[in-house]
């Protein structure tokens, strides 16, 4: 796991990355955190969540994408750049205010899908399920860096 700091979606839109994935409920709702911000820059990424049913458990572990040639963020967006797949991984089953919500045992099925179908490719992802679904991200990145062996990925920081 490569480790940097900056802003995700400037460092998408600079064309490095093949692959962005985000953790998600069940629910369809993307309502808070990096979800939120994900619903917000790519739409595209929420409408193929919505083509889920709400509050499916069988979607625990799985994920749903979207392929964009559109980056970037408020009057930087720039199109025809190479193409980004958002991956909604969906690494918990529903949200709220207390108790982890991240599922382990679903972080290791969607990243050891995710390497089946992407292998080869740039990818990067925030803190998944150590946010608002308050995992222990020291258990999450032995998942990825586990079920990713071998393959190029990088964890985004926010600068402090």
């Amino acid at each position: 796991m490569k480790i940097i700091t900056g802003d995700i979606f400037d460092l998408v839109a600079q064309g490095n990355f093949d692959i962005l994935i985000h953790g998600c409920n069940c629910f369809c709702v993307m309502g808070k955190g990096f979800a939120r911000d994900i619903k917000h820059y790519y739409p595209e990424a929420y409408a193929a969540d919505c083509r889920t049913s709400a509050g499916d458990h069988s979607k625990l572990g799985s994920y749903t994408k979207v392929t964009t040639t559109r980056h970037g963020k408020g009057g930087d967006i720039k199109f025809n750049l190479p193409p980004l797949t958002i991956v909604n991984a969906y690494s918990q089953f529903d949200y709220g205010p207390s108790g982890r919500r991240a599922d382990y045992k679903a972080i290791h099925s969607v990243f050891k899908k995710i390497k089946e179908e992407f292998s080869g490719k740039q990818i990067v992802y925030p803190r998944i399920g150590a946010g608002l679904a308050r995992g222990n991200w020291t258990v999450i990145s032995e998942i990825i860096n586990e079920e990713l062996a071998g393959e190029s990925h990088t964890l985004v920081l926010l600068p402090e």
